[in-house]
Protein backbone atom coordinates (compact mmCIF):
# COMPACT_ATOMS: atom_id res chain seq x y z
CA UNK A 1 0.00 0.00 0.00
CA UNK A 2 1.65 3.42 -0.70
CA UNK A 3 2.57 5.57 2.01
CA UNK A 4 1.12 8.60 0.17
CA UNK A 5 -2.01 10.14 -0.75
CA UNK A 6 -3.41 11.82 -4.00
CA UNK A 7 -3.02 15.64 -2.04
CA UNK A 8 0.82 14.68 -1.08
CA UNK A 9 1.43 13.96 -5.14
CA UNK A 10 -0.29 17.45 -6.00
CA UNK A 11 1.76 19.06 -3.06
CA UNK A 12 5.04 17.60 -4.38
CA UNK A 13 4.00 19.01 -7.98
CA UNK A 14 3.76 22.78 -7.00
CA UNK A 15 6.63 22.53 -5.01
CA UNK A 16 8.80 21.02 -7.69
CA UNK A 17 7.08 21.48 -11.10
CA UNK A 18 7.62 17.61 -11.86
CA UNK A 19 5.17 15.40 -14.22
CA UNK A 20 2.78 13.08 -12.30
CA UNK A 21 4.71 10.23 -13.05
CA UNK A 22 7.84 11.58 -11.52
CA UNK A 23 6.44 12.52 -8.23
CA UNK A 24 4.48 9.53 -7.60
CA UNK A 25 7.91 7.64 -8.58
CA UNK A 26 10.05 9.92 -6.11
CA UNK A 27 7.52 9.77 -3.11
CA UNK A 28 7.43 5.73 -3.41
CA UNK A 29 11.39 5.77 -3.36
CA UNK A 30 10.90 8.11 -0.79
CA UNK A 31 8.50 6.10 1.72
CA UNK A 32 5.76 8.76 1.18
CA UNK A 33 8.06 11.53 2.99
CA UNK A 34 7.49 15.15 0.92
CA UNK A 35 10.94 17.19 1.36
CA UNK A 36 13.09 13.67 1.00
CA UNK A 37 11.12 13.41 -2.46
CA UNK A 38 11.52 17.14 -3.15
CA UNK A 39 15.47 16.35 -2.43
CA UNK A 40 15.46 13.26 -4.78
CA UNK A 41 13.99 15.48 -7.91
CA UNK A 42 16.08 18.09 -7.67
CA UNK A 43 19.16 15.63 -7.51
CA UNK A 44 17.24 14.31 -10.88
CA UNK A 45 16.95 18.07 -11.71
CA UNK A 46 20.53 18.79 -11.45
CA UNK A 47 21.67 15.95 -13.58
CA UNK A 48 18.87 16.67 -16.53
CA UNK A 49 19.89 20.71 -16.12
CA UNK A 50 23.73 19.00 -16.92
CA UNK A 51 22.25 17.10 -20.16
CA UNK A 52 20.68 20.03 -21.25
CA UNK A 53 24.21 22.69 -20.90
CA UNK A 54 25.38 21.64 -23.99
CA UNK A 55 22.42 22.90 -25.76
CA UNK A 56 22.63 26.20 -27.79
CA UNK A 57 20.48 28.98 -26.03
CA UNK A 58 20.47 32.37 -27.46
CA UNK A 59 17.50 33.20 -26.82
CA UNK A 60 16.22 34.71 -23.64
CA UNK A 61 15.92 38.40 -22.24
CA UNK A 62 18.52 41.53 -21.10
CA UNK A 63 17.59 42.34 -17.59
CA UNK A 64 18.18 46.54 -16.45
CA UNK A 65 17.77 47.80 -13.26
CA UNK A 66 18.94 51.44 -11.82
CA UNK A 67 19.01 52.29 -8.10
CA UNK A 68 20.12 55.58 -6.93
CA UNK A 69 23.69 56.43 -8.65
CA UNK A 70 23.97 52.46 -10.15
CA UNK A 71 23.01 50.35 -12.60
CA UNK A 72 23.42 47.05 -13.61
CA UNK A 73 22.25 45.09 -16.77
CA UNK A 74 22.14 40.79 -17.20
CA UNK A 75 21.97 38.64 -20.28
CA UNK A 76 19.94 35.17 -19.09
CA UNK A 77 19.69 32.83 -21.96
CA UNK A 78 17.26 30.15 -22.98
CA UNK A 79 16.86 28.29 -25.81
CA UNK A 80 13.67 29.59 -27.47
CA UNK A 81 12.01 32.87 -27.70
CA UNK A 82 8.95 30.39 -26.18
CA UNK A 83 10.48 30.56 -22.88
CA UNK A 84 11.37 34.20 -22.68
CA UNK A 85 8.13 34.99 -23.03
CA UNK A 86 7.12 32.76 -19.94
CA UNK A 87 6.21 34.40 -16.95
CA UNK A 88 8.67 32.58 -14.95
CA UNK A 89 11.22 32.58 -17.02
CA UNK A 90 11.02 36.65 -16.84
CA UNK A 91 9.95 36.62 -12.94
CA UNK A 92 13.61 34.80 -12.67
CA UNK A 93 15.67 37.76 -15.16
CA UNK A 94 13.79 40.65 -12.72
CA UNK A 95 14.40 38.98 -9.63
CA UNK A 96 18.18 38.11 -10.42
CA UNK A 97 19.03 41.83 -11.87
CA UNK A 98 17.38 43.27 -9.06
CA UNK A 99 20.28 40.93 -7.35
CA UNK A 100 22.73 42.25 -9.43
CA UNK A 101 22.26 45.67 -8.28
CA UNK A 102 23.54 44.25 -4.48
CA UNK A 103 26.53 42.44 -5.09
CA UNK A 104 29.39 45.40 -6.34
CA UNK A 105 30.22 42.46 -8.95
CA UNK A 106 30.50 41.83 -12.73
CA UNK A 107 31.00 38.26 -11.81
CA UNK A 108 28.37 35.58 -13.17
CA UNK A 109 29.91 33.22 -10.65
CA UNK A 110 29.21 35.52 -7.60
CA UNK A 111 25.71 36.53 -8.95
CA UNK A 112 25.05 32.65 -9.10
CA UNK A 113 26.14 32.56 -5.54
CA UNK A 114 24.07 35.19 -3.92
CA UNK A 115 20.91 34.67 -2.35
CA UNK A 116 17.88 34.95 -4.55
CA UNK A 117 14.49 36.44 -2.96
CA UNK A 118 12.14 33.67 -2.80
CA UNK A 119 15.51 31.04 -0.95
CA UNK A 120 18.49 29.47 -1.96
CA UNK A 121 20.94 30.89 -4.32
CA UNK A 122 20.65 32.51 -7.43
CA UNK A 123 22.26 29.48 -9.40
CA UNK A 124 20.16 27.02 -7.46
CA UNK A 125 17.12 28.96 -8.94
CA UNK A 126 18.60 28.39 -11.82
CA UNK A 127 19.06 24.95 -12.13
CA UNK A 128 15.20 24.39 -11.07
CA UNK A 129 14.16 26.59 -13.78
CA UNK A 130 16.17 24.20 -15.56
CA UNK A 131 14.25 21.28 -14.27
CA UNK A 132 10.90 22.35 -14.54
CA UNK A 133 10.57 24.39 -17.37
CA UNK A 134 12.90 22.05 -19.49
CA UNK A 135 15.36 24.19 -21.61
CA UNK A 136 18.81 24.75 -20.96
CA UNK A 137 19.03 28.62 -19.25
CA UNK A 138 22.48 30.33 -18.76
CA UNK A 139 23.21 33.98 -17.18
CA UNK A 140 25.72 35.13 -19.67
CA UNK A 141 27.11 38.31 -18.43
CA UNK A 142 26.65 40.90 -16.09
CA UNK A 143 27.82 44.51 -16.61
CA UNK A 144 27.66 47.43 -13.71
CA UNK A 145 28.04 51.39 -14.24
CA UNK A 146 27.74 53.92 -11.60
CA UNK A 147 28.49 57.90 -10.81
CA UNK A 148 29.83 59.62 -8.03
CA UNK A 149 26.87 62.29 -8.88
CA UNK A 150 24.66 62.49 -11.97
CA UNK A 151 22.34 59.75 -12.72
CA UNK A 152 22.49 56.17 -14.74
CA UNK A 153 19.54 55.97 -16.98
CA UNK A 154 18.01 53.01 -18.62
CA UNK A 155 16.58 51.77 -21.87
CA UNK A 156 14.86 48.86 -23.01
CA UNK A 157 14.54 48.60 -26.73
CA UNK A 158 11.33 47.14 -27.45
CA UNK A 159 10.76 45.81 -23.99
CA UNK A 160 9.24 42.43 -23.36
CA UNK A 161 8.08 43.47 -19.80
CA UNK A 162 9.54 46.53 -17.68
CA UNK A 163 12.94 46.56 -17.13
CA UNK A 164 13.65 43.33 -19.76
CA UNK A 165 14.21 43.10 -23.92
CA UNK A 166 16.23 42.14 -26.53
CA UNK A 167 18.55 45.62 -25.98
CA UNK A 168 19.04 46.80 -23.03
CA UNK A 169 20.81 50.02 -22.71
CA UNK A 170 22.53 51.96 -19.60
CA UNK A 171 24.05 55.34 -19.61
CA UNK A 172 25.97 56.77 -16.95
CA UNK A 173 26.28 60.58 -16.41
CA UNK A 174 28.53 62.31 -14.07
CA UNK A 175 27.32 65.67 -13.21
CA UNK A 176 26.08 68.16 -11.29
CA UNK A 177 22.61 68.67 -13.09
CA UNK A 178 19.92 67.01 -10.77
CA UNK A 179 18.73 63.64 -11.99
CA UNK A 180 15.23 64.47 -12.97
CA UNK A 181 16.97 67.23 -15.58
CA UNK A 182 19.81 64.10 -16.69
CA UNK A 183 17.08 61.48 -17.33
CA UNK A 184 15.36 62.08 -20.41
CA UNK A 185 18.72 63.56 -22.21
CA UNK A 186 19.96 60.05 -21.26
CA UNK A 187 17.42 58.66 -22.45
CA UNK A 188 18.24 59.90 -26.06
CA UNK A 189 21.67 58.91 -25.32
CA UNK A 190 20.69 55.67 -24.81
CA UNK A 191 18.81 55.20 -27.87
CA UNK A 192 21.27 56.49 -29.55
CA UNK A 193 23.18 53.43 -28.10
CA UNK A 194 21.12 51.19 -28.69
CA UNK A 195 20.89 52.25 -32.80
CA UNK A 196 24.82 53.36 -33.24
CA UNK A 197 26.34 49.77 -31.76
CA UNK A 198 29.28 51.50 -30.17
CA UNK A 199 31.78 49.55 -29.63
CA UNK A 200 33.75 51.32 -26.61
CA UNK A 201 33.25 55.07 -24.99
CA UNK A 202 36.20 56.31 -26.64
CA UNK A 203 39.07 55.29 -29.47
CA UNK A 204 41.48 54.31 -26.66
CA UNK A 205 39.06 51.82 -25.65
CA UNK A 206 38.63 49.77 -28.83
CA UNK A 207 40.01 46.11 -28.88
CA UNK A 208 43.50 46.03 -30.12
CA UNK A 209 42.34 42.89 -31.79
CA UNK A 210 39.67 44.49 -33.68
CA UNK A 211 42.09 47.06 -34.70
CA UNK A 212 44.72 45.12 -35.68
CA UNK A 213 41.88 43.21 -38.04
CA UNK A 214 41.20 46.58 -39.83
CA UNK A 215 44.44 47.76 -40.26
CA UNK A 216 45.07 44.47 -42.10
CA UNK A 217 42.27 44.93 -44.05
CA UNK A 218 43.00 48.66 -44.88
CA UNK A 219 46.71 47.47 -45.51
CA UNK A 220 45.14 44.83 -48.55
CA UNK A 221 43.47 47.64 -49.86
CA UNK A 222 45.66 50.00 -50.11
CA UNK A 223 48.70 47.54 -51.47
CA UNK A 224 45.58 47.03 -54.42
CA UNK A 225 46.04 50.72 -55.22
CA UNK A 226 49.70 50.22 -56.48
CA UNK A 227 50.66 53.31 -54.90
CA UNK A 228 53.93 54.26 -53.51
CA UNK A 229 54.68 52.84 -49.86
CA UNK A 230 54.27 56.03 -47.96
CA UNK A 231 50.66 56.45 -49.72
CA UNK A 232 49.69 53.75 -48.87
CA UNK A 233 50.99 54.11 -45.35
CA UNK A 234 48.83 57.23 -44.84
CA UNK A 235 45.77 55.23 -46.50
CA UNK A 236 45.90 52.57 -44.24
CA UNK A 237 46.36 55.18 -40.94
CA UNK A 238 43.13 57.13 -42.63
CA UNK A 239 41.30 54.29 -42.89
CA UNK A 240 41.39 53.47 -39.19
CA UNK A 241 41.27 56.92 -37.88
CA UNK A 242 37.39 56.72 -39.76
CA UNK A 243 36.93 53.33 -38.26
CA UNK A 244 37.60 54.49 -34.48
CA UNK A 245 35.49 57.88 -35.29
CA UNK A 246 32.74 56.28 -36.45
CA UNK A 247 32.63 52.92 -33.38
CA UNK A 248 33.50 55.24 -30.39
CA UNK A 249 30.68 56.54 -29.13
CA UNK A 250 31.82 60.06 -27.94
CA UNK A 251 33.04 60.24 -31.72
CA UNK A 252 29.76 58.82 -33.33
CA UNK A 253 27.31 61.48 -35.02
CA UNK A 254 24.71 62.04 -32.72
CA UNK A 255 21.50 59.81 -34.01
CA UNK A 256 18.59 62.40 -33.20
CA UNK A 257 20.35 65.51 -35.70
CA UNK A 258 23.56 63.87 -37.66
CA UNK A 259 25.28 67.28 -36.89
CA UNK A 260 27.68 67.41 -34.48
CA UNK A 261 29.29 64.34 -32.34
CA UNK A 262 28.21 62.99 -29.09
CA UNK A 263 30.92 64.39 -27.13
CA UNK A 264 30.01 67.68 -28.32
CA UNK A 265 26.60 67.19 -27.24
CA UNK A 266 26.77 66.13 -23.92
CA UNK A 267 28.73 69.25 -23.52
CA UNK A 268 26.36 71.16 -24.94
CA UNK A 269 23.42 70.09 -22.60
CA UNK A 270 25.75 70.88 -19.97
CA UNK A 271 26.15 74.15 -21.08
CA UNK A 272 22.48 74.86 -21.32
CA UNK A 273 21.16 73.55 -18.17
CA UNK A 274 24.31 75.89 -16.60
CA UNK A 275 26.02 72.49 -15.28
CA UNK A 276 28.71 70.06 -16.14
CA UNK A 277 27.90 66.86 -17.86
CA UNK A 278 30.65 63.73 -18.80
CA UNK A 279 29.43 60.56 -20.32
CA UNK A 280 31.73 58.33 -18.24
CA UNK A 281 30.80 55.16 -19.40
CA UNK A 282 27.66 52.93 -21.12
CA UNK A 283 26.81 49.57 -21.35
CA UNK A 284 24.83 47.51 -24.65
CA UNK A 285 23.86 44.29 -24.44
CA UNK A 286 22.24 43.05 -27.42
CA UNK A 287 20.25 39.35 -26.41
CA UNK A 288 22.49 36.78 -28.08
CA UNK A 289 25.20 38.85 -29.77
CA UNK A 290 28.63 36.86 -30.50
CA UNK A 291 26.58 33.54 -29.71
CA UNK A 292 26.46 31.08 -32.48
CA UNK A 293 23.12 30.02 -32.84
CA UNK A 294 22.67 26.22 -34.42
CA UNK A 295 19.48 24.45 -33.74
CA UNK A 296 19.46 23.24 -30.38
CA UNK A 297 18.53 19.47 -29.21
CA UNK A 298 14.96 21.04 -27.94
CA UNK A 299 14.35 22.04 -31.30
CA UNK A 300 15.60 18.68 -32.82
CA UNK A 301 13.08 16.41 -30.39
CA UNK A 302 10.30 18.63 -31.42
CA UNK A 303 10.89 18.45 -35.01
CA UNK A 304 11.13 14.33 -34.38
CA UNK A 305 8.51 14.73 -31.93
CA UNK A 306 6.29 16.20 -35.56
CA UNK A 307 7.75 13.66 -37.80
CA UNK A 308 7.35 10.61 -35.28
Amino acid sequence: MADFTVADVKKLREKTGAGMMDAKKALAEAGGDIEAAVDALRAKGLATAQKKSSRTAAEGLVGVAVEGTAGVAVEVNSETDFVAKNDKFQDFVRKTTAVALTIDSDDVEALKGAAYPDGGTVGDKLTDNVATIGENQQIRRIKTVSVGSGAVVSYVHNAAAEGLGKIGVLVALESDLAADVLEPFGKQLAMHIASMFPMALNAEGLDPEVIARERAIAAEKAAESGKPAEVQAKMVDGAIAKFAKENALLSQMFVMDNKSTVEAVVAKFGKDNGGSVQLTDYVRFQLGEGIEKEESDFAAEVAAAVAG
